[in-house]
């Protein structure tokens, strides 16, 4: 475990974590476990006459695969406090590879003196580099008070 407090982090920096490649089990495994069965993501017949062609991965998976590539190391110092200004710019495929990056990009103090809220993006990329899925990943970490 790696303690970092809100004055330890700095804004600008940047992480990556490794690929995963989408796979038809992952979009028919979480179709079961969230209830979507929308063709869009289960009828391939239907989408070859839609404009994508192809079924296409639900968000709440790219959303939930992306925020995992990002979990590594716990801090105990810190917890997620949320997640802001999701966005799913582009289609996610089978066969797609996916890699997020997290950059902390802001740092804010919160109502308790203790603690301060730090801002990091999470932008999940394709294999071609295109941006998949966006959104703000707001942490409570506590201050160091020294």
């Amino acid at each position: 475990m790696k303690e970092l407090a809100f004055e330890e982090f700095e804004i600008g920096f940047t992480r990556c974590s490794g690929g995963r490649t989408i796979t038809e089990t992952d979009i028919v495994l979480h179709a079961g476990q969230s209830g979507d069965f929308y063709p869009h993501h289960m009828d391939a017949e239907w989408c070859a006459t839609q404009p994508f062609g192809q079924r296409i991965a639900h968000g709440t998976l790219i959303f939930t695969i992306g925020v995992g590539q990002t979990a590594g190391e716990i801090n105990p110092l810190a917890i997620t406090y949320g997640y802001e200004k999701l966005r799913f710019p582009k289609a996610v495929f089978i066969g797609d590879t996916i890699r997020t990056r997290v950059t902390i990009a802001e740092k804010r103090d919160h109502k308790r003196p203790e603690f301060g809220i730090v801002v990091e993006k999470l932008e999940t990329l394709n294999q071609r580099g295109e941006c998949v899925m966006a959104c703000e990943h707001l942490l409570l970490v506590k201050r160091r008070g020294d």
